[in-house]
């Protein structure tokens, strides 16, 4: 299998950090622009749309700024890859943009970044930031 390569997307959002946060690390929030439903047992995330489910661990989190999740493998185990949701606040214009940091494989990158593009719409959308 061929290896994925990392990628980095900054979005720019019309939301306080706080409300942002909820959105990212919630299965509740994360239910409403990510997947079509979200579930956690613990650190243990699974993450469900239309009929394929993915399963991922909360890896690392730091309130009111990031999170990061990695994706479990068939064998239960952590696997390579991760997806990272950051908060980043201007500290002069105090503008507020969520980065995100993916994976995908080399051909893959354009399409997976017009997938991210498209949840952040949907983002944007629920936290009334279009």
């Amino acid at each position: 299998m061929e290896n994925k390569v990392r990628y980095e997307l900054e979005f720019p959002l019309n939301s306080s950090p706080q409300l942002l946060y909820q959105y990212i690390s919630t299965p509740s929030g994360l239910s409403e622009w990510f997947a079509d439903n979200v579930n956690s047992r613990g650190e243990f995330f699974t993450f469900i749309w239309d009929d394929a489910e993915e399963k991922a661990r909360l890896a690392s989190k730091k309130t009111g700024e990031k999170v990061k999740f990695r994706w479990i493998d068939e064998n239960g185990q952590d696997g390579e890859y991760f997806f990272e949701l950051r908060i980043l606040v201007d500290e002069i214009t105090k503008d507020v943009s969520l980065m995100v940091v993916d994976f995908a494989e080399k051909d893959e990158v354009e399409e997976s970044t017009q997938l991210w593009e498209n949840q952040i719409s949907d983002l944007k959308h629920v936290i009334g930031s279009v």
